[in-house]
């Protein structure tokens, strides 16, 4: 008789899991929630948990961190209604943030007042969060995230915990500000904790202090039909504005009678526009006495002529990554960056290594021999010695459908973007950057921002020459060029690590972000150009938002990808991070979690390169001008 084959010892940090799991379907009161441990941030989809891996003998600390990551999870299932979430929280930008940053701080603070252990336990996760260090001396709010440090207050008001010294800095860079400005809505919060509706309200009325709120939601104005659409400002004198601002839309309608209108018609109106346009040139041109004009003006050229003003430009910048920051602080990022590059390593490097093969195969030389002329084939020559009066051999290379090709990854640096999608977005960039560069593929990694929150110097000028209406476009743009084409991969490798700045992320503003990657393409020599965007919504300026249509950033992008699209020879892509794209480029793809993003770059890139010659006649042609 066989002895049973002896069990296998199993990790230690096994009962760990199992204990962490029954707790988790215990606080959320559903058994069928789906508990895993993997590496990467944590987070809930659904009813599926992910947790972080612990090592496989975890260390007191560690199993605290994972314990409050499962606590605040599972506390989100049993005390935050989604649905609701959606319909009272701000649709987007920085306000979002803040709200869903001060809405986890409430879900956590409701546990944490019942259970001692569980306030533990949370404490260690956010002590973990705020380990990195990089507020333990900030001095600067534009260095200090608002959703972190107002969260961080909030949490202290409900729960009377103060902040951990690692972020102590950050929550009193802010405090004197928000308890002058918001003292008594935050003292309204912790009587309402327990009711997500009534505590939305009020986080809502706090952004409107703040001058932060946007247009509220569909669902807001039903259940608060006498409530007005709030502006960023929120104030009486910025409501004037605005009605001299609808009252100069009325009389400049023969320039932007389309912007207050949906998506459909906006493009509508644009493919109209663009009709009348060239009608007019048709006409001018059989007139021997018109004035010379030019047929092919484009949006990109002259955008003040199809409807979009810029107040003041003197302020905007065009900047190298390195010149944001000092070289030891790049250090400390590019540090923190080869961190997470090694968790996402495996699962980027093989999709990356997938795209290199199949460029390397593009690359593959062919010959023709035989022929009459060409380069001489010297491996034919023993032919002419043994017959003098047999004729030279000559050999030819074939094209291949590879040509020179240069990339530019276009990347929103947005206060969305801040956290996990800007870190895959940051190490997607770096290692796509590689293998580009190791087939010959030059590769040119742009970023897009603003200077300032709610606008900077442009709306200083607006405000000072006393609100002139229809002033347009009120943000100081922040172009940043992270790696330019033709440097090195090892040479710009540290400036790339600039994405995860928390205080670069501020306001996106597309269009001229896409202009602007375009002209810079249209530059370059080489003979096919790919410009892909990388975004995670659509474009919000709260300070040029308040004043102008609530479309006017977007119907401007709208006109900037039909140019693109219909008349560049610039190959353009787009990949939205939780964000439809499809409504706007042709060719897109939308993801819905930012761990996707390294899968949808590389099989758009494989697509474009595998596409046969000649299946888009301007990626063939010439670079020719847009005049």
């Amino acid at each position: 008789m066989t002895a049973p084959p002896p069990k296998r010892k199993e990790a230690p940090s096994e009962p760990l899991k199992r204990v962490v799991g029954l707790t988790v379907r215990a606080i959320a009161g559903d058994e069928k929630i789906d508990v895993e441990f993997s590496p990467g941030k944590p987070g809930l989809t659904g009813s599926h948990v992910q947790l972080p891996e612990p090592a496989r003998v975890p260390s007191k600390r560690e199993v605290a961190v994972v314990r409050g990551w499962a606590d605040s999870l599972a506390l989100t299932l049993a005390c935050h209604d989604e649905k609701l979430h959606r319909k009272i929280a701000p649709q987007s930008g920085e306000a979002r943030a803040v709200f869903e940053a001060v809405e986890r701080a409430r879900v956590e603070a409701i546990g944490a007042n019942r259970m001692d252990g569980m306030a533990s336990n949370l404490a260690a996760k956010i002590e973990d969060h705020f380990a990195h260090g990089r507020y333990a001396n900030v001095t600067s709010r534009e260095d200090a995230p608002l959703d972190e440090a107002l969260a961080l207050i909030v949490r202290e008001r409900l729960t009377g915990q103060p902040p951990p010294a690692s972020a102590k800095a950050l929550a009193d860079v802010w405090r004197p500000l928000l308890e002058k400005r918001c003292g008594k809505t935050l003292k309204q919060l912790a009587a309402k904790s327990g009711d997500q509706e009534a505590f939305g309200r009020l986080v809502r009325d706090l952004l409107r202090t703040l001058e932060m709120a946007e247009q509220p939601n569909e669902g807001d104005n039903e259940d608060n039909p006498d409530e007005e659409e709030q502006t960023p400002q929120g104030g009486e004198q910025e409501s004037e504005g605005d009605e001299e601002s609808d009252e100069g839309e009325e009389s400049s309608g023969e320039e932007r009678d389309s912007e207050g209108e949906s998506g459909e018609t906006a493009e509508a109106d644009d493919a109209g526009e663009m009709q009348d346009i060239e009608i007019e040139a048709e006409g001018e041109a059989e007139s021997d006495t018109a004035e010379p004009w030019r047929p092919n003006q484009s949006v990109l050229d002259a955008p003040e002529n199809f409807g979009y003003k810029v107040y003041s430009n003197a302020s905007d910048e065009v900047i190298e990554a390195e010149k944001l920051s000092t070289p030891e602080e790049l250090d400390r990022l590019r540090a923190f960056l080869d961190k997470e590059l090694r968790v996402l390593a495996s699962t980027v490097s093989r999709l990356a290594n997938r795209l290199q093969r199949r460029l390397l195969a593009k690359q593959n030389r062919a010959w023709d021999f035989d022929l009459e002329e060409g380069t001489l084939d010297v491996s034919r020559l023993p032919r002419i010695i043994i017959d003098p009066m047999h004729a030279l051999s000559f050999m030819r290379e074939r094209d291949t459908d590879f040509r020179d090709t240069v990339v530019t990854l276009l990347i929103d640096n947005s206060g969305s973007m801040r956290g996990r999608p800007i870190m895959v977005a940051a190490c997607c960039a770096d290692i796509l950057a590689r293998t580009l560069e190791r087939c010959g593929v030059k590769v040119e990694i742009l970023g897009f921002t603003t200077k300032a929150w709610k606008g900077g110097e442009a709306r200083e000028k607006w405000l000072a020459a006393g609100k002139p209406p229809n002033p347009g476009r009120l943000n100081d743009l922040r172009h940043i060029i992270y790696k330019t084409a033709d440097a090195p991969w090892r040479r710009a490798k540290r400036s790339l690590a600039l994405m995860m700045r928390e205080g670069l992320l501020k306001e996106n503003i597309d269009g001229e972000a896409l202009a602007w990657a375009h002209q810079r393409l249209l530059s370059r020599p080489e003979q096919r150009r790919i410009l892909m965007m990388i975004s995670d919504g659509a474009p919000v300026d709260d300070s040029t938002l308040s004043v102008n249509t609530g479309s006017y950033l977007e119907h401007h992008l709208r006109q900037v990808i039909q140019e693109i699209e219909t008349r560049s020879p610039v190959e353009l892509i787009a990949i939205g991070i939780g964000h439809d794209v499809t409504r706007y480029y042709r060719r897109a793809v939308t993801i819905t979690d930012a761990s996707e993003l390294a899968g949808a770059m590389t099989d758009k890139l494989v697509e474009l390169f595998e596409e046969q010659s000649g299946s888009r006649g301007g990626g063939m042609t010439k670079p020719r001008s847009l005049h």
